[in-house]
């Protein structure tokens, strides 16, 4: 199989969603093997004896830089074990919410879920950390995280309650305000309804910076501004063009006060049932196609900024990330995650 090649399409404009998907019950069990004939032959190319597949819910649309990313990432999985792990990628939460395909997981079930530490933080609590603000700037910094024995053990843990981390190498670039009026500092903030997920890093980083944290679903960011439900959220870039947020947002604020590492799990039960060779192709090859990903969507910042002034948006650039930086810290310590930050800092040498 020739793998696909990750193209980033920015249109803004609506694709039209899949229609039809392969369907996940009948014959094929829960953790996703399928029993095939033992007479197919020997040879290397000959397809594998029994084969696993894997159902990846995500919940951004198919014009965002990630799937195309998740679907190189299946490709290079099917193309190295030769047909015997298959991922079948279904984008804008096509298999249900996020918080119910994790628990699907836990219960042994073949999907996976691109999710953050936030929501992750509801088994770990500590973990929840990786998403609080400023808590590291680049993409050297997350590579370092991979090093950390701090982090490790919250790896270790989320295993333990039936979650497995394949990779944590997927960054969506740093999150700004997109609002209908300039944002400067804190203050600029007080009073607005800020959309963000509703695990608690992610309100008490919005309330700490200033805002009123409002937990909306990701698909409902467009009508819930145009219907005054919030004053604006906070994304990243690429969130913008691909849906059509441009059309009820003037203001882009660029705040960066989270750059969003994602995490790629899937049931530990449903991993650890698959060979060990594919254990290390799904991890290995997650881990190529996130950092190829993450580095491309920092490469697309500059076209989708000019993309938005064409819309019709204003960049502030002008903005004092120093007092958002300091008053970020509150949410760490209303957590009580000040001392977790400290020393997986020390750790990658923050």
């Amino acid at each position: 199989m020739r793998r696909r090649r990750l193209r980033f399409v920015l249109s803004i404009t609506s694709l039209t969603l899949v229609t039809a998907l392969v369907g996940c019950s009948g014959s094929t069990p829960d953790n996703g093997a399928v029993d095939e004939p033992a007479d197919g032959g020997t040879s290397e190319d000959a397809p594998p004896t029994e084969t696993y597949n894997l159902r990846f819910n995500h919940v951004l649309s198919e014009t965002e830089p990630f799937h195309a990313g998740f679907l190189d990432w299946a490709d290079a999985v099917e193309e190295r074990t030769n047909g015997g792990l298959t991922i079948d990628v279904y984008p804008s939460a096509q298999l249900g919410v996020e918080e119910d395909i994790i628990e699907q997981m836990k219960n042994g079930v073949n999907v996976g879920q691109n999710t953050d530490s936030a929501r992750l933080g509801q088994y770990v609590e500590e973990i929840a950390v990786m998403n609080g603000p400023y808590f590291v700037d680049t993409l050297d910094e997350v590579e370092a995280l991979r090093e950390s024995p701090t982090i490790q053990g919250y790896l270790e843990e989320l295993e333990a309650v039936g979650l497995k981390v394949v990779s944590f190498n997927w960054v969506q670039t740093h999150r700004h305000f997109f609002t209908n009026k300039e944002i400067n500092t804190p203050a600029d903030l007080a009073g607005l309804r800020i959309r963000t997920p509703g695990a608690p890093i992610w309100q008490e980083s919005i309330r700490a910076l200033g805002a009123e944290p409002v937990a909306m679903n990701f698909g409902e960011v467009y009508s819930g501004i145009q219907q005054g439900a919030v004053d604006g959220a906070e994304l990243v870039y690429a969130n913008i063009p691909a849906s059509n947020l441009f059309e009820v947002l003037s203001y882009a604020n660029e705040t960066g006060h989270i750059l969003l590492i994602n995490f790629e799990v899937v049931s530990a039960e449903w991993f650890n049932s698959l060979p060990k060779e594919y254990q290390e192709i799904l991890m290995e090859e997650a881990d190529r196609a996130g950092l190829e990903t993450s580095q491309t969507m920092e490469e697309m910042i500059p076209e989708i900024k000019e993309q938005l002034i064409a819309e019709g948006m204003t960049i502030n650039e002008d903005v004092d990330v120093e007092a958002f930086r300091e008053a970020g810290e509150a949410a760490y310590e209303t957590l009580g995650l000040t001392d977790v930050k400290a020393t997986i800092w020390s750790e990658i040498g923050k």
